[in-house]
């Protein structure tokens, strides 16, 4: 069984005891349990729903492992005979998410 799940604008395929990076999730510490809501495809036992935009009644629930930051990228700024150069980094947040959990209602009619 898997899900597509939205998150911080990006879709993400989860499955139960993956680990997903994601942008950094504000708002939430390590150890902490999150839940997705806003699930756009599930396949369960071949039986596929697909969300207008969203699939109602699932849930995907996960566990916050780490709050990390990515690889370096150099910016530089140059302009040629006028002795203008800048040189900048950036380092960006990332989260990596255990997927504990897909829960959703079969009884509950989502076409």
């Amino acid at each position: 069984m898997y899900a597509i799940i939205e998150t911080s604008g990006k879709q993400y395929k989860v499955e139960e005891g993956n680990i997903i990076t994601t942008q950094k999730q504000a708002e939430t510490s390590e150890g902490k349990q999150i839940v997705f809501d806003k699930i756009l495809l599930l396949n369960a036992k071949d039986d596929i729903k697909l969300g207008t935009p969203y699939v109602d009644g699932v849930k995907v629930y996960g566990t916050i492992l780490t709050h990390k930051k990515g690889e370096k990228k150099v910016i530089i700024k140059f302009k040629g005979r006028k002795k203008y150069r800048r040189k900048l980094g950036h380092r960006q947040w990332y989260t990596d998410i255990r997927i504990d959990k897909i829960e959703y209602d079969i009884h509950k009619d989502v076409s």
